[in-house]
């Protein structure tokens, strides 16, 4: 009799938790649809559905072992929230990434430098960080060069580094420092020349900025664009580590951290509406790239990504993790032709310069 109460309220239990996690992944699933300037929680609903994901998967094996009928609750969530689980993870292990480049395809870079501060404390190794980080980048010998928090001034004139090569370029200058010459912000390099080019300014910070490259006889559009980040400091990167360790600092740590979040969930959300609008607009074969500060489950990604491509998912494996802090599962930065390209492969270089994680790939137009 005892035994028996055990395990019905054992099963009760479990039955309550995944439903509960099944509700959870479902209102998830909604995120795409709300614009986070409306409802800013989803933005953080988001966040967690890779984990939903994990703990549905998990559910389902615990009731294949104890109660096969049941795992049709979770499998059921998951089946409904299809598009959300096929963000997460991509498939494509076997393509593997070939160094040499065909003739006619052309091979984008997206990396966000990160301020060229690299991750050492050491003062002397920071001074080397631009210059690593230009031949990490050169030496893919990528054609298109897409960079954010990209910095430059006359006493370290980073625009230089590239110019070489890539004598095509347009920079967005979104910030001026206290010196006249300090500038920083997005740029986009080429080696084909620059027929037009634009700056579409946010409401606060940053911008989207677009090239017109004329490819032999062809005209492509670039775009790449920085939005907005939830602007951590040191102080709240420690604060996160205090409600990790549930701490008696770390109610006050969190409300500091969530307020932080809000508001950047609010500014993404105005700052996609507009991005999507000037997509649209483009009369030439487009591709964006970018730190968007957003995961995969998020509204700034299904909205921007619209019906294009999302390079990882054709030709990466994985979760894809492009920023290296706080999570194991943030993939922010993105590579995403529209369907007048075809993505031929695809591959993400970490050298430890950034706090993010190198983006290639090569793309083909269709003719």
């Amino acid at each position: 009799m005892g035994k028996h109460w055990v395990r019905r309220t054992t099963k009760t239990i479990f039955l309550s938790i995944n439903i509960f996690i099944g509700l959870l992944f479902l209102i998830a699933c909604l995120s795409p649809y709300i614009n986070p300037n409306d409802i800013w929680l989803h933005g953080f609903m988001s966040l967690i559905t890779p984990y939903l994901i994990v703990l549905l998967i998990l559910f389902i094996l615990l009731w294949l072992i104890s109660n096969p009928v049941w795992a049709l609750l979770p499998l059921l969530c998951l089946v409904v929230g299809f598009k959300q689980v096929a963000v997460v993870f991509a498939w494509h292990g076997n393509s593997g990434y070939s160094k040499r480049k065909l003739e006619n395809n052309i091979r984008i870079v997206d990396w966000n430098v990160q301020s060229f501060n690299g991750l050492t404390n050491d003062v002397n190794a920071k001074k080397l960080v631009r210059t690593e980080v230009a031949s990490t980048i050169l030496k893919t010998h990528p054609d298109i060069i897409c960079l954010q928090e990209f910095n430059s001034a006359a006493s370290e004139n980073n625009i230089a580094l590239f110019t070489a090569s890539h004598p095509f370029y347009y920079f967005s200058a979104d910030h001026k420092g206290k010196a006249s010459d300090y500038k920083s912000g997005c740029i986009i390099f080429s080696k084909y020349p620059i027929i037009n080019s634009g700056k579409i300014d946010f409401p606060t910070e940053e911008s989207l900025i677009y090239t017109d490259l004329l490819k032999g006889s062809d005209t492509i559009r670039i775009f790449t664009t920085h939005l907005q980040s939830f602007k951590f400091k040191r102080q709240d990167y420690a604060d996160i580590q205090k409600i990790k360790s549930s701490n008696n600092a770390s109610l006050h740590a969190s409300i500091g951290i969530m307020r932080k979040m809000k508001a950047a969930y609010k500014k993404r959300g105005v700052q996609t509406d507009m991005v999507v609008k000037e997509l649209e607009k483009s009369p030439y074969p487009f591709l964006i790239c970018g730190d968007f500060n957003d995961v995969p489950n998020s509204y700034a990604y299904f909205k921007i990504r619209g019906d294009r491509q999302d390079a990882f998912l054709k030709k990466g494996f994985g979760i894809g993790r492009s920023f290296i802090s706080l999570a194991p599962t943030l993939r922010i930065d993105y590579i995403m032709p529209n369907n007048h390209f075809e993505v031929k492969q695809f591959d993400m270089v970490d050298e430890h310069l950034s706090d993010h994680i190198m983006l290639l790939a090569d793309i083909r137009l269709k003719k």
